[in-house]
Parts: C-alpha cells; structure tokens; sequence
C-alpha cells in the first residue's frame, strides 16, 4: 500500500499537469487507495483500475450518488440537497424518471438530424475565427463556440445570449481556479444568475412553447407533478454548463495531442472522407483527453473491493484518466494511435444509469470541428504556455495557444 502522503489528486495538481506517473503507480502498487483530504474533510478511495470503475459505475445499488456525488470533499446536508435535484446526484429509480424527461432531446436520431447543421456552424466558425499565421487562443476564439452555440439551441436559449451562459457556465465550473472565478461566493452568484435567467425563459415557454427541451421541462410530468422552479433551474444548468464544458475541453486537449503527434495529424489530413479513419480517431480522442477526471459515489452498506474493506459511508473516486490508460486494457496505453481498435474507453462514464445523455453530441461535434479545421490547417503548433483549469473534477485547459498554418 502506497503511503497517502506520496499521493495528491487534489485540485493543485490537476493544474500542473495530468498526473499519470501517479495513477501508473496506483494501478500496478495500490489500485483501491485511501486518500486523505486536508480540512478536516473525510478522505476516500481512489479506484484507479478500468475494470473497478465499470463495475462501481454499473452498481448504483451499492454505490450511490445521491449519499454524495461529484465532489471529493465532504458536502453540507444544504449542497447535497440543491445536488439531489441534478440527474448526476440522482439514484434510481428517481433518475430514470427524470433522465427520460430530456433523453428524448439526444437520441442517435436527433443527432443525425443536427449533424449537418453542425457541420455548417464548424465550417462557419473557422472561416471566421483561424488565420493563418496568427496567433490565436484556441479555447476562447474556437472551442468555446461550437459546444455553446449547439446546446443553447437545443435547451431553447435565445440566439445571442450564448455569451451570457458561456460566462456563467465558466464561473460555476471554474470555482476551484482563482483566474476563473472570485471563489465559492463568486460560482454562488452565477448561479443564482443563471437560475434567475431561467425562471425568465422558463415562464414565457410555459405561456408560448416551442420545440425545446425548456418547453419539455416546464411542461413536463414526474409522477403526476410539474417540476419545480429549483427542478427546472438544475436540469437548465446541467445541460448549459454539461453541454458546453465538456465538449469545449475535449475540442482543446484534441488539437493539444494532435500538435504534438504530427504522424496522426498527417493521417487525418490526408483522409478527410476515411469515415472509419476519422470514426476511430474520435475514440481516440476521447480516450487521450476525456473532459472528466472522475466521478465520486458512496458506499451503502459496507464491501470490499480488490481485498480492501470499505466501510458503508465511505467515499470512492473512480478515475476515468487512470482507466483510460489501463495496461490490463490497452495496448500501449501511452501511445496516441487514432487507428486504435477497440478502444473500451470510459470518457463518458463506465456505463450504468449514469452514462453520458450526450455522448453521441459530442462525439458530432468532435468529428466535425477537428476535420474542418485539418482539411484547411494540417500544420499548426502550440506558440506558448498552455494553462490548465485547476479542478480536481473538469479536465479542463484554460488556454491554448496556437498558430495555424
């Protein structure tokens, strides 16, 4: 067993860089680690292994949510409350209640339909963001805009306060990284923000609906009741902040791989219609960058796992960025291999009721900014420091720069 001191997934890491020296180290030497949390708060286990986190992640039964979910750090009875209202702190059969009100909104069918619509706005965004020879920040001017601009449309969110949400959504999701945010205070006030801008949308669609998913909801049934005001603002945020967090970091940490694997970038701009080529690319990318370092349940009655007893109560963290470099399951785990097949990774979760609503989004959205962007820019590098999100919880890069062409 490693010593907790010679460990640290805590938020300040994650801002340096990927720690994968340490998750190598757990998965071959302590694969069900206990990881102290400085504070006063309760630690947990780290589960470092692929095959661990698919069977937490399809045992909601043994492993809940709604005890605890995506933070690490113990949670007030207040916090865990306004949670219980979000589908990633719902356990069944709650959550397969609500997941239904909007699965509806991302079925392979409804993607097929918007994919050339988001072909169209991929192609948009870099004739009118990326100029060769400039220098840019590809977060801000590219990555940010195609996953903002595709889910506002979806949730009902008027054309041109995209900006207002991308804002939000940042500050929220930012509230561990001082140059995101002032703080809790400062996540709180977005959200209250956010909330208030809501319950406006949300009381001219229950006067005038439309073909939305904010219609759905404020319109929509859970057991002969409407949704709350609080219900419909979490479902509003999740998808908001979900739905554009995720894919902008996935946009970044792709054209980050790909300017350092130049053999792979090659490959794909010389292939733009291979759509096998470009299908396993994808997977590829998903696995190399996912834009979830984790997701954390709890414990309901007392188990073991790998031999270690843990107790009911007790938190674990299952690492999606240690599954997805698993020795047990990749070859070569370490390799960029964009003909890399099969590629069981668990970017979008490790299967089970909490399985990503809009993997298939994204996956659209993935295929069709990163072949616009290789068919016009085959040649582009990093021109200086990248700065990466510190949060323990969102894979995420703050800036990336770059020059194409």
């Amino acid at each position: 067993m490693i010593p907790t001191g010679e460990i640290d997934l805590l938020e300040d890491t994650w801002a340096r860089e990927v720690p994968h020296a340490q998750f190598t180290r757990l998965r071959r030497e302590d694969p069900v680690h206990w990881h102290e949390v400085p504070g006063g708060h309760e630690g947990f286990y780290a589960v470092t292994r692929h095959a661990d986190v698919k069977k937490i992640s399809r045992d909601p039964e043994l492993w809940s949510t709604e005890l605890g979910s995506f933070m690490v750090r113990d949670q007030s009875p207040e916090s865990l409350a306004a949670l219980r209202l979000v589908l990633l702190g719902m356990d069944a059969p709650r959550h397969s209640r609500y997941r239904a009100l909007v699965s509806a909104g991302f079925t392979p069918r409804v993607v097929r339909r918007l994919a050339a619509r988001i072909a169209q706005r991929a192609a948009l965004l870099v004739d009118t963001a990326v100029t060769r020879g400039r220098d840019m920040d590809f977060v801000e001017e590219v990555a940010a805009w195609l996953p903002i601009q595709t889910i506002c449309e979806m949730v009902g969110v008027p054309p041109g306060d995209e900006r207002l949400v991308f804002d939000w959504s940042n500050r929220m999701a930012g509230g561990q990284d001082p140059a995101l945010s002032a703080g809790k205070h400062d996540s709180d006030l977005a959200a209250a923000e956010i909330y208030a801008y809501c319950d406006a949308l949300a009381a001219e669609r229950r006067a005038h609906p439309r073909e939305d998913i904010l219609s759905t909801l404020v319109h929509a049934e859970v057991d002969g009741d409407r949704l709350t005001p609080d219900e419909i603002n979490m479902f509003f945020v999740l998808l908001c902040v979900a739905g554009n967090e995720t894919t902008r970091n996935l946009l970044s940490a792709t054209v980050l791989a790909l300017a350092g694997h130049p053999a792979a970038r090659a490959a794909l701009a010389a292939a733009p219609r291979d759509e096998a080529l470009w299908t396993s690319a994808v997977e590829e990318f998903l696995r190399w960058g996912g834009s979830i370092h984790n997701f954390r349940r709890t414990a309901t009655r007392d188990t073991v796992l790998r031999g270690r007893p843990i107790a009911a109560g007790q938190k674990v963290v299952t690492y999606y960025t240690s599954a997805n470099r698993d020795e047990e399951v990749f070859a070569d785990p370490f390799a960029f291999d964009v003909r890399r097949t099969p590629n069981d990774h668990l970017a979008f979760g490790g299967g089970g009721p909490h399985f990503c609503l809009g993997a298939g989004l994204a996956r659209t959205q993935i295929k069709a900014l990163i072949r616009e962007l290789l068919t016009r820019y085959p040649d582009f590098g990093i021109t200086g420091e990248v700065r990466r999100l510190r949060s323990d919880f969102i894979n995420g890069i703050t800036h990336l720069p770059v020059r194409f062409g």
